[in-house]
Formats: structure tokens, sequence, C-alpha cells
């Protein structure tokens, strides 16, 4: 099973006292690239929220933004020493007085003095809400987690549709692989006939030399190991576990067994179903960099 780093979870929390909303979305990236959008109340969270999301999302462009609305913020959040408040605005009318100044300012000077607003709301968010926050974020990492999941099994599709289909190719290469050997043989043979004539030349001699021709293009190894690699490329897929930089790794061999054929070929037919594989890994390559 193979997860995509492509991934979009979306929870709102709503009760009587504070209504929480988490939004994750994710994009294929080689390391944990992690943006976070908090409220200033939650601000001193961020650690937490980081390791949450980096202990089950592992790696990914990953932005996560929390919008926390208090049902109380509605209320008046400060109050006035009516009391202080009066003293000070009849000793600033009095100071007005003695200088002749006008008292359209006094209100505001009398208000901004000290101790006349009281008992502001404290901005820090309480246990009971980082509580509810964190369990809105784990559950909107969770539905992340799922969508990738669900990606994974979509790419995991192509993923083999692609290998099927190197496959197909190197069939009809090992069917033309069969009679290479002696058009090889044959077409060398001719050419050094055509170019000495028939008692030109030391026939074993030539035997020896198309044979130690023919073993530099002898292609059966390769073959064999493309075989192996596309069977265990297979068989990571299947895994439990989800690990696209395993199959990096092993589209690396496949893509070196493609071109060490291709360049042994020496045949125009088999050159076509190479340049077929090659087109199908470039494929696998791009799927593979979204690939968790």
């Amino acid at each position: 099973m193979i997860k995509s780093m492509t991934g979009y979870g979306l929870v709102i929390h709503d009760d009587s006292q504070v209504k929480i909303s988490v939004e994750i979305k994710s994009l294929n990236s080689k390391f944990l690239d992690l943006m976070l959008r908090l409220p200033k109340s939650f601000s001193d969270k961020e650690i937490d929220i980081r390791n949450l999301i980096s202990e089950k999302l592992e790696r990914g462009k990953v932005s996560i933004s929390v919008d926390v609305q208090r049902y109380s913020e509605g209320e008046i959040k400060q109050s006035y020493n009516e009391a202080l408040f009066t003293a000070y605005y009849a000793a600033l009318k009095k100071l007005a007085d003695k200088v002749m100044a006008p008292y359209e300012q006094l209100f505001e000077l009398a208000l901004n003095s000290p101790d006349v607003i009281q008992n502001k709301v404290s901005e820090e968010g309480n246990d009971e809400e980082w509580r509810k926050l964190r369990k809105v974020i784990e559950e909107a990492i969770t539905k992340c987690d799922v969508f990738r999941r669900d990606e994974g099994n979509s790419l995991e599709v192509k993923l083999k549709e692609y290998c099927s289909s190197i496959s197909s190719s190197l069939t009809e290469v090992e069917r033309l692989d069969a009679g290479r050997v002696d058009k090889v043989r044959q077409k060398l043979k001719n050419n050094v006939v055509s170019f000495f004539g028939e008692e030109g030349f030391d026939m074993n001699r030539l035997e020896q030399e198309i044979i130690f021709y023919i073993e530099k293009l002898d292609i059966h190894e390769e073959r064999v190991r493309l075989k192996t690699h596309l069977d265990y490329f297979i068989q990571v897929l299947k895994e439990p576990q989800s690990n696209g930089k395993k199959l990096g790794f092993i589209t690396q061999e496949i893509g070196r067994e493609i071109n060490t054929i291709g360049s042994k070929a020496n045949d125009a037919a088999m050159q076509k179903h190479v340049v077929a594989m090659k087109e199908e890994l470039e494929k696998i390559k791009e799927q593979l960099g979204n690939v968790l």
C-alpha cells in the first residue's frame, strides 16, 4: 500500500462555548515543510502541533489553518472604574478652567488614565479549549491521512499499469532477441564475404570474432535483472508501509537495465520497444514524486 503526499482534511467543532475550525492541506515535498496559522491565544502550542503533524503525516508540504471563535467574545471584555474616571475628569476640568482651555478632549483623557479600564479578558486559551483543539487537529490529520491513502490507491493502479506495459515491451524484446543473434552472425558473414571474397579469410577466426562480438551484444542478464526489478517494484507496492524513496531506488535500477538493453540492442525493431519502456519509466518517475 502506498500513500500520496497530496491530502486534505477539514474538521469543524461547534459547541455552546467555542467554534473551532481546522483545515489541513498537503502537497509533495522531499521533506516535511510545515506552515502553521494559529490564533494568538494558542501560539504557545505550536511545538505540540508540529509534533502531532510530523508523527502522522511524516513528509510533504503541509499547511494547517486553525480558527477559534469564542461565543463569550460577544460579551463586554472590560469594566470601568467609574469613581476613578469621575475624579480624573473633575481634576482635568479644573485644570482646564484655570487656563481657559476647551473641554473637548477631557473625556478621552480621563478614560485612558491609569486604572480606569479594568478586568481585560485574558487572550490565552485555557486547558479545556486546548483539549478540544487538540482533538479537532487529530481528527483533521486523520482525514488528511485517509485522503492520502485513497490517492495512493489511485497512484498504485497507475504504477502497476506502467510496470505491466514495460513487462509487455520486455516480452517483445525477448521475442526479437531470439532471432537477433542469427541475424547479426549472418550480416557479419555477408559483409566479410563481400569484402574479402569466399577464400580471402579464415572461417574459424571469423567465427571466433563473431562469437566475441555477439557476447558483447548479449542482453540475457539485463532481461533477467529487469524482470526481477519489476517484480520487486510490485512487491514493494503491496507492502503495508508506504515507501516512495525505496520505489525510487528500484526505478533507478529499472532505468539502468533498460538503457543497457538499448545500447546493446543493435536492432531497429527492438529499439522501438526500448523507447516504449523508457516512456513508461518516465511516467513512473513522475508519479513517484508524489508518493510518501
